[in-house]
């Protein structure tokens, strides 16, 4: 195999989901950098590999980088595994591709299982657009300004998600994102795997009673609504406001207080001024 770092996804739950392109590296490589050294040595015997193990996690990466980095300098094959799914996401992966990037080494992706289009899959939800965006903090006033950040975002999203916190989140996310549908996907493609489908206050109040799942748990939420704009209720407020306010004040309160759009409003109470 050519010298460089592959970066090698790995199945999330049933053994048999890995690639022969996979198979083919685990076994032609020099040594595996591996998230956890005990769960990857199950797959490798599983699949009859031995290769070396070394461990390059969120606890060692900044040890690690400079040694993976010599030993791909020196022209060996390395393979980045982590124990579940594709690396670099929710993972220290990235840095190390990008150290070895910056160092003018080669990087081969070895596509594969993950989570994430997993979930996507089976949400019905859309898939056009879809932001994945990790683990929500686990503090309620770090989690609700998270949500924020994301209400507007046009897109399904995407969560890795504590089976414990999970009627938690759920709730947050229905009081801050509105009450959404969305998707509760756990123990993909293992033997009891679950998909549960419902608004946000739906899945909330069903975990609420039943408690937490067990298992690996990744949550979707479908994007926002479209807006439905009230044109008369727009045209008296701006008539209202024009009686004692500027245009553009008017335009700007009303649009603030709508959600509507600033350049419709504004061009709207320039049509009601010249009316007057």
């Amino acid at each position: 195999m050519a010298a460089g770092l592959y970066v090698l996804a790995t199945p999330i739950g049933n053994a048999r989901d890995i690639s022969l392109r996979a198979l083919d590296v685990l076994k032609g490589c020099d040594v595996i950098a591996a998230e956890d050294t005990r769960v990857t040595s199950k797959l490798l015997a599983i699949h009859g590999v031995s290769k070396p193990l070394i461990a390059y996690n969120d606890h060692n990466a900044p040890e690690m980088r400079p040694r993976i980095l010599g030993r791909l300098a020196k022209g060996e094959a390395v393979v980045l595994v982590s124990d579940a799914g594709t690396p670099l996401v929710s993972d220290p992966g990235y840095k190390l591709v990008r150290a070895v990037v910056e160092a003018g080494l080669d990087v081969v992706a070895i596509p594969g299982p993950s989570a994430v289009l997993a979930g996507l899959t089976l949400s019905g939800l859309p898939s056009d657009r879809f932001l994945f965006a990790g683990f929500l903090p686990s503090r309620e006033g770090e989690r609700k300004s998270v949500l924020e950040e994301l209400k507007t975002v046009r897109a399904t999203l995407i969560f890795f998600e504590s089976a414990q916190r999970l009627a938690d989140s759920l709730g947050a996310m229905a009081l801050v994102l509105g009450d959404r549908p969305a998707a509760m996907t756990r123990e993909l493609t293992k033997m009891h795997e679950e998909v549960r489908r419902g608004s946000l206050s739906e899945l909330a109040a069903h975990y609420q009673k039943a408690g937490a799942p067990r298992g690996e748990v990744t949550l979707l939420v479908g994007p926002p609504g479209a807006v439905v704009t009230d044109n008369a209720k727009i045209d008296a407020a701006l008539t209202a406001a024009l009686a004692f306010m500027p245009v553009k004040a008017a335009a700007n309160m009303i649009a603030d207080l709508t959600d509507g759009s600033r350049k419709v409003i504004y061009a709207r109470a320039l049509e009601l001024k010249d009316d007057d």
